[in-house]
């Protein structure tokens, strides 16, 4: 049955046609939807854990009967269920017990304002278990300075006591091997188990707590679970008191776990703690104490808008950066690193290059912001108070140093202490390194923070941030451990997310191809139907637009026609892409075309599916184009790749993610994984120079210009006859435009057909 039928149907059951079995199938059929309303449980990974280690030991009689001494603890009742308060004492005189109480209360106050609450730590048993259970993997990344070294010596020391125990009990007693050279330290700090912890145990905000249980946040999610504790107290949660002056911290979490919210609440926190710190009588004003930088101007609206709910009634301002914006800022600073850090990490002339009309140059919706700002009015125009700046990295340099040109920066900000980057792979990967580092230089403070969040991290970028933190811990002479939170399998795709993969062979079959998953055939026994609202994503602007055209038609009116669908993409403006991600979120469109410039971070909750029109450049590409489906542990999304002849060559990556994905949900080997071995086995492996050119400008074919770079049901000789046409306007232009020319230089006259001058009636 047609889905887009049934859509422009009214919403009331007909009791006549519906029978008991169909509305039972219908309701099964919708109920695993994404767009089926919010998930209860968010969390992705759960995994059996077992409890004898866990709730409280129980208590041994030792051979006399007694119970052992060290089983006892406070408060603990004896066999008999009875106290040990003595209920026969003489009572004590009404006025000296009141007074007695009045005076422990006073204590108890004073104690509680000057001192901090103690969190409940779990033993390091209890944390391995839980953090096992939801493949939470922590690793100390950054050399060992000051604290970090213990940390390390603690890492080593538990594998030798397991060593010790493994060889008990008439093991052959051997060489005691120590950890791998090169191998990295795993951490097991504290995890956060309910967000009710963060006002109870590590004393967050009460306005910032009553925000989070106003916006519906019980059970945190992975990356919340561990994230959270370190960020708000990492010296609780590592269990070591050096490490209170903070961490630089590196996580890569799988799309849609909750990472925004999670870099927002030690932000904001942050912002109050700083606040709470003013002497009585000062006067509180607005300080930019953190910068969350993002590659696209939508993943950066959104930023601010969850920053804005959890700021609700604290004073904090979470400000998007605009053009004309004047912060506070210093002028003439010295650089925190020289200018010989930067050319180490110059990239190859091939890899810098690329076109407006790729999808690279997409993500980069900072085109728009070019750096003409006027400086009459940043003269005029006050400071903004801003506490919190969410910005894309060219409308912060081009403000930073008047040009956009990074060997002009004249401005610094001192004051920040928290450099956020969300999806850092972007961020310093060579179209956005340059920008990036040139605000990372311009945070001149010995204290800043570095946090870098994404669902995918190259092992170059782990070792380009890894090295200049090490030299900025040398320039300013300062010790700060970097920690790497990885949910999961690293690299992957969610595992809740169905995937397929199918081979249309031309571009004119992928066309059909889409048609048919708007208009599914009852009998399609291909896996899970792909239900409105999706995102469609093409290589190339270009091919989004003729997409666009060629589906405007295919919804009926009856189910609001061509309004159902959208195109999106970098050379529209602000107020343009912003009306239809409006309309997309509210259901008014229900296929949205676009560029990667909506592949990363950007929320959309109730997306059904994602169809992968043309393949993406990269396994990143995918990981985060499928990551737009499945939000927050929904079930139900459906992540669709069409593949022609051309894309052959570089299906592999993908192939080997699904693959990936699968075997972290649980479905290899079952017969209900989507790529079969002999597929991965057939599949012809990727050249290095081949997947960075990939990277670069995607599949050349696609390119304007060539034949397969055209998205299109008219016939050869329709096309051609257009062509034709299309050439003759050019040519009847280009002879205009030399007959003007002709009459320029010839002085004003006119010449006849001829090629003669007219020389009059007379003539």
């Amino acid at each position: 049955m047609d889905i887009l039928k049934i859509l422009s149907r009214g919403t009331k059951p007909n009791p006549k046609n519906q029978t008991a079995k169909g509305s039972a199938a219908a309701v099964a059929a919708t109920a695993k939807l994404p767009s089926a309303g919010a998930v209860p449980h968010p969390q992705l990974f759960n995994d059996p854990v077992s409890s004898s280690s866990r709730g409280k030991k129980r208590k041994r009689k030792n051979k006399s009967g007694d119970r052992d001494a060290e089983d006892d603890g406070p408060g603990n009742d004896d066999e008999d269920g009875l106290s040990d308060v003595d209920f026969f004492a003489p009572p004590k005189p009404r006025t000296e017990a009141v007074q007695q109480h009045n005076e422990e209360d006073g204590e108890d106050q004073k104690k509680k304002k000057n001192k901090k609450r103690k969190v409940k730590t779990l033993d390091e048993d209890e944390c391995k278990q839980i953090l096992r259970s939801h493949r939470l993997k922590f690793t100390l990344l950054s050399e060992s300075v000051g604290g970090v070294a213990e940390l390390e010596a603690r890492a080593v020391e538990g594998k030798k006591e397991k060593k010790k125990k493994s060889k008990e009990g008439g093991e052959e007693e051997g060489k005691e091997k120590g950890p791998k050279k090169g191998k990295l330290a795993q951490l097991w700090p504290q995890p956060l188990t309910a967000f009710g912890q963060l006002k109870y145990d590590y004393g967050i905000n009460q306005t910032l707590a009553d925000n989070i249980t106003r916006q519906g946040f019980k059970v945190p999610t992975e990356v919340q679970m561990g994230a959270l504790p370190l960020l708000l107290q990492p010296g609780t949660a590592l269990g070591d008191k050096e490490m209170e002056k903070g961490v630089d911290f590196l996580a890569v979490a799988p799309t849609g776990s909750g990472k925004t919210i999670t870099f927002l609440i030690p932000a904001i926190e942050g912002v109050l703690k700083a606040r709470g710190e003013v002497n009585e009588g000062e006067e509180v004003k607005n300080e930019l104490r953190a910068i969350v930088v993002a590659p696209t101007r939508e993943l950066a609206s959104q930023i601010v808008n969850e920053g804005r709910k959890l700021a609700i009634g604290t004073g904090v301002r979470v400000v998007l950066m605009k053009r004309g914006l004047r912060l506070q800022a210093e002028g003439g600073a010295e650089k925190a690193e020289e200018d010989s850090d930067s050319e180490d990490e110059e990239e190859k002339p091939e890899e810098a290059e690329h076109d407006q009309d790729e999808d690279e140059e997409d993500k980069e919706d900072n085109d728009e912001e070019d750096g003409d700002d006027k400086k009459k009015d940043q003269k005029e125009k006050p400071l903004a108070r801003v506490d919190i700046l969410v910005t894309t990295p060219k409308i912060l340099l081009n403000f930073l140093s008047d040009d956009g040109k990074l060997t002009n920066s004249k401005r610094t900000l001192p004051t920040v202490r928290s450099l956020i980057l969300d999806e850092a792979d972007v961020l310093l990967d060579p179209i956005f390194r340059k920008q990036t580092m040139a605000i990372w230089k311009s945070c001149v403070h010995p204290d800043v923070a570095l946090t870098c969040w994404s669902a995918t991290m190259a092992s170059n970028i782990e070792a380009l941030v890894t090295k200049h933190l090490s030299k900025r811990a040398k320039h300013f002479n300062i010790s700060r451990p970097l920690i790497r939170l990885v949910v999961g399998l690293k690299d992957t795709a969610v595992p809740n997310v169905t995937h397929k993969l199918i081979y249309t062979a031309t571009e004119q079959g992928k066309l059909l191809a889409l048609r048919q998953l708007l208009h599914p055939a009852s009998s399609s026994d291909s896996g899970p139907p792909l239900r409105p609202p999706f995102i469609v994503f093409t290589q190339t602007i270009d091919r989004a637009k003729a997409l666009h055209k060629e589906l405007q038609f295919d919804i009926p009116l009856e189910a609001g026609g061509q309004a159902r669908i959208a195109v999106l993409h970098s050379s529209l403006s602000d107020q343009i892409r912003s009306k239809i991600m409006t309309k997309f979120r509210m259901g008014e469109v229900w296929v949205l075309i676009t560029t990667d410039v909506l592949a990363r971070g950007v929320d959309f909750a109730g997306v059904n599916g994602v169809v992968n029109y043309d393949v993406p450049t990269s396994a990143a590409g995918y990981v985060h184009r499928a990551g737009r489906t499945g939000r927050a542990g929904r079930e139900g999304g459906v992540a669709v790749t069409f593949y022609t002849k051309e894309d052959i060559p570089f299906v592999k990556s993908v192939a080997n993610v699904i693959a990936a994905s699968e075997k972290q949900a649980g479905k290899a080997g079952s017969g209900e994984e989507s790529v079969k071995k002999w597929l991965l086995d057939a599949l012809p492996k990727v050249a290095k120079e081949d997947k960075r050119k990939l990277k670069v400008r995607g599949v050349e074919a696609r390119r304007a210009g060539g034949k397969e770079a055209s998205i299109t049901t008219q016939s050869s000789w329709e096309r051609r006859k257009e062509n034709n046409k299309r050439q003759a306007i050019e040519a009847s232009k280009k002879r205009k435009r030399m007959a003007l020319q002709a009459e320029k230089q010839g002085g004003g006259k006119k010449k006849d057909d001829d090629g003669e001058e007219w020389g009059g009636l007379d003539d």
